[in-house]
């Protein structure tokens, strides 16, 4: 079988905190709303369904 992989969800300031699943996906599809946690490289995975989510170029994470 050819697996595919899936383009990663990308994210901007206006969708920060973000979150899985993220209001594109489909009602069937959904599991408990997790937030996710971007790494150095602005990169995080959902736990769950293993969507990948990419900050775009220039977002800026606000810290606590």
């Amino acid at each position: 079988m050819n697996a595919t992989k899936t383009p990663a969800v990308e994210l901007g300031d206006k969708d920060l905190p973000a979150h899985c699943p993220n209001p594109a996906m489909p009602l069937w599809s959904s599991h408990p709303r997790v937030f996710l946690d971007f790494g150095h490289d602005g990169l995080a995975k959902c736990p769950y369904c293993g969507t990948e989510y990419r900050l775009k170029p220039g977002t800026v994470m606000a810290h606590h």
